[in-house]
């Protein structure tokens, strides 16, 4: 029987959803490309974006783009769909409610593995757009579990530093700020680190190794691969 197929909002940015599909190509112990998992992939730069609209308040909504897309996967094959950006999963409501097959959805899937690891009470650190903080992404999934978010206490550092990796890519600056931040926060209490950004993901191997790290993009790849071998 042939693996199923998920379909990914991808282009939010670019470089991340590259980097989902290298995380899903290595979760395969595959010695010809039949091997591999099948993905449809809506590479869409054009989304609008998530800052303009959810920080700074005079941005598109990207929800209604969102939608379209999740149909078009859904009308192509798809079986279920993922989405390689944290901040996207604001508008995950509007995207379910577009298709009738699921929605891998990160954040969720990334609490409920913390929730594996760690006792209720403890805090964990996000590093993330503020975007992430403003409107609560998190929130609600790590109250449930019984945890408690902190969060980076230089925000426009945080954003500037997104904004640094979109244009520039991952550079030892950018290393050298999410280095900082991890440190900080696991100084604060931290227990556990979320990267929870898909340009951060792109530096997540070379962080400092204080306390455990998840990384969504990690998790939503293995979420891939399980949903595309389930019979």
């Amino acid at each position: 029987m042939k693996p199923r197929v998920t379909g990914i909002l991808g282009g939010m940015g670019p470089e991340a959803t590259i980097l989902l599909q290298q995380r899903v190509l290595s979760k395969v112990q595959a010695a010809d490309d039949a091997d591999h998992l099948p993905l449809l992939i809506d590479m869409n730069p054009q989304v609008p974006s998530r800052i303009a609209h959810l920080i700074e308040g005079n941005g598109s909504d990207p929800g209604p783009v969102l939608a379209d897309m999740a149909r078009g996967l859904e009308q192509s094959g798809a079986t279920a769909l993922a989405m390689p950006c944290n901040t996207a999963h604001h508008y995950a409501a509007q995207i379910e409610d577009a298709v009738s097959i699921p929605f891998l959805n990160m954040v969720d899937l990334s609490v409920d593995q913390a929730a594996q690891l760690l006792p209720s009470g403890s805090q964990v650190g996000i590093l993330a757009s503020p975007a992430l903080r403003k409107v609560g992404i998190f929130d609600a999934p790590l109250n449930r579990a019984g945890f408690t978010a902190i969060w980076p206490e230089d925000e426009d550092r945080m954003l500037g530093t997104i904004r640094h990796i979109k244009s520039e890519g991952p550079t030892g600056a950018a290393l050298s700020t999410l280095s900082d931040a991890a440190n900080a926060l696991s100084g604060r209490g931290a227990a556990l680190l979320f990267v929870a950004c898909s340009e951060f993901s792109l530096l997540t191997r070379d962080l400092p190794k204080s306390v455990p790290i998840i990384d969504t993009v990690d998790v939503l790849a293995g979420a891939i691969h399980s949903h595309s071998l389930t019979r």
